[in-house]
């Protein structure tokens, strides 16, 4: 059974093992509450994984270690069993779905593991672990519903009541359930008047509609940016856990998280991969009655693929108005582009793209003007909108 003692057990076997991460004050992101975040994105292998694998892992008798250990991952555990088992001698097979980004299937190999590309999701590679496990007679090591792996996870709890003193609310992303059940069971048992709040992502709600159906719910399908949380349920041992000692879980969008994430790059220099943003999206968005309280976001990992990356950043660009394109009806005459650019410049803005082209129009002189602008914000964008229609130009 977990139980407060294993947590500490945990935290002294783990100390040569993780890296400490300290709480970073966080200023621009959410300005109506004092927000720290705790940087597991700095971890080694760049993710709280490693904490749960490696304390399991420890704790394998000698006759499970000499069998090697089977592991399913979307990406951060496999790199934390990698780690671990590597550092122990310890054989490791790790399944991962095929849609992992390249940057963790190649850093699992790094570590000194197998891997196991299989089609689909996580739920899919968990299978394929079971069902390899039962054929080689590897020794499991579950990603979230295990009580050592859980007692790993609440080490980063310790962490955050021992950094910062009066902490009002702690924000956690959500998967399996892993993290946020052992950090709400410690901090339950230490500083009860804590909330604890989970984050998942609207195109994976697991462990949201389970807490509200009272039971473990079946997502038939998954799809977010949120790779390392695209889980389809949550497990029986984290879900009955949540269901005592977490105080609700909130979704968040896609683009909420995209934004997130630019906010973490240009405030905080901190780069977090999807599932590591939603917590400070929850925050951002005003998911949570945080206003005027001191809170805590864990950024759980930060292993997120560049090619995503790029991505990521367009998306949240588009998503604050930073970036914005605009398609124009006009008649095809000489000087149009030149009045356009003086306006959108006049105003601040800086033209980035322009694309000509005929189409539709009502007139036979007519044409499309669409101009990609680098913006400050949306009611910048609404400025020159409204600017260019005040000089009669046709905003499609």
């Amino acid at each position: 059974m977990l139980s407060l003692d294993k947590v500490f057990n945990a935290q002294t076997v783990l100390k040569n093992i993780i890296r400490e991460t300290k709480l970073v004050r966080a200023y621009g992101i959410a300005p109506d509450s004092e927000l720290y975040l705790k940087p597991e994105n700095l971890q080694i292998t760049g993710s709280f994984k490693v904490r749960g694998s490696a304390y399991k892992i420890a704790m394998l008798s000698e006759e499970e270690k000499a069998k090697g250990v089977i592991a399913c991952s979307a990406g951060n555990h496999a790199q934390g069993v990698a780690l671990a088992a590597t550092k122990n001698g310890i054989k490791s097979l790790i399944c991962l779905p095929d849609s992992a980004p390249i940057s963790k299937v190649e850093a699992t190999k790094g570590f000194g593991a197998d891997v196991c590309l299989v089609a689909g999701c996580y739920d899919d590679a968990y299978r394929k672990a079971l069902e390899l496990k039962e054929k080689e007679g590897y020794t499991f090591v579950h990603p979230f519903d295990d009580e050592n792996v859980i007692a790993g996870q609440g080490t980063i709890a310790l962490e955050i009541l021992n950094d910062l003193d009066n902490i009002d609310a702690i924000v956690v992303p959500v998967g399996g359930g892993g993290l946020l059940s052992g950090i709400a069971y410690t901090v339950k048992q230490i500083r009860p008047s804590v909330k604890v709040y989970g984050v998942q992502v609207k195109g994976a709600p697991s462990m949201y509609n389970s807490l509200k159906a009272g039971k473990i719910a079946y997502l038939k399908s998954v799809q977010t940016i949120a790779d390392g949380i695209a889980v389809k349920e949550p497990g029986e041992n984290t879900f009955a856990i949540a269901s005592e000692y977490v105080d609700d879980v909130v979704l968040v969008s896609d683009d909420e998280v995209a934004s997130a994430i630019l906010a973490l790059i240009e405030k905080q220099k901190m780069i977090a991969e999807g599932a590591g943003a939603t917590a400070v999206a929850a925050v951002m968005f005003d998911k949570l009655p945080l206003k005027g309280k001191r809170v805590v976001c864990v950024v759980s990992g930060g292993n997120i693929d560049v090619t995503s990356l790029s991505r990521v950043i367009d998306r949240g660009l588009l998503n604050s108005g930073r970036s914005s394109s605009l398609l124009i009806e006009l008649i095809d005459k000489p000087g149009q582009l030149k009045e356009i650019s003086r306006i959108i410049a006049d105003l601040g803005g800086n033209v980035t793209g322009v694309h000509y082209e005929k189409g539709n129009t009502k007139s036979v002189n007519g044409c499309f003007l669409r101009i990609e602008m680098e913006t400050r914000d949306y009611d910048h964008v609404n400025l020159i909108t409204e600017s260019l229609k005040k000089e009669g130009f046709k905003i499609v």
